[in-house]
C-alpha cells in the first residue's frame, strides 16, 4: 500500500509542477497582450486534468465497487449516464461566442468546449450551494424532531 501512495504523491507533484509550470509560461508570454498560443495550451492542459480527474474517480469507483458491492456498479453507471447527459445538454446550448481582447480568435470548438465548462462550472457551483442549505435544513429539521 505505501508503494501506491508514493506513486500517487509523486503523481500528484508532476502534475502541480506542469502546472504553475504553464502558468508561469503563460504570464512571461503575455495572456494579456492576446497570445493565443499560451490560451489553448492552458485549455489543452484544462482538457488532460479534467480527463485525469474523471477517470481517477471511474476507475477507483469501479474497482472499491466491485470489491465492496457489484451492485453499485450499476448505480455508477447510471451517474455516469446522468453526468454525460448533463454535459450533453450543456454542450448543446452553450454559444460558443467570440472571446473578447484576443487579437485572434480561437477556434469555434475551442470556443463552444470552454462557454460549456464555463457552464458546468456554474452549475456545479449552484448545485454545491444548494446541497449545502438542504442539508443543513435537512440536519435542523431532523434535530428538532429528536
Amino acid at each position: 500500500m505505501k508503494s501506491y501512495n508514493k506513486i500517487f504523491k509523486w503523481t500528484m507533484v508532476l502534475l502541480i509542477i506542469v502546472s504553475v509550470a504553464l502558468l508561469v509560461w503563460g504570464f512571461a508570454a503575455g495572456w494579456e497582450k492576446g497570445n493565443v498560443a499560451t490560451v489553448d495550451a492552458l485549455l489543452g492542459w484544462t482538457y488532460i486534468m479534467v480527463g485525469l480527474a474523471i477517470a481517477a474517480v471511474v476507475i477507483v469507483g469501479l474497482v472499491i465497487g466491485a470489491i465492496n458491492d457489484p451492485k453499485s456498479l450499476i448505480r455508477l453507471g447510471i451517474g455516469l449516464v446522468c453526468v454525460a447527459a448533463v454535459c450533453f445538454v450543456t454542450y448543446l446550448i452553450a454559444p460558443g461566442a467570440p472571446a473578447t481582447g484576443l487579437l485572434e480568435q480561437p477556434s469555434a470548438g475551442t470556443l463552444k468546449l470552454t462557454d460549456t465548462i464555463l457552464y458546468l462550472t456554474y452549475f456545479a457551483g449552484i448545485v454545491a450551494v444548494l446541497s449545502i442549505v438542504v442539508g443543513e435544513i435537512r440536519l435542523a429539521i431532523t434535530n428538532k424532531k429528536g
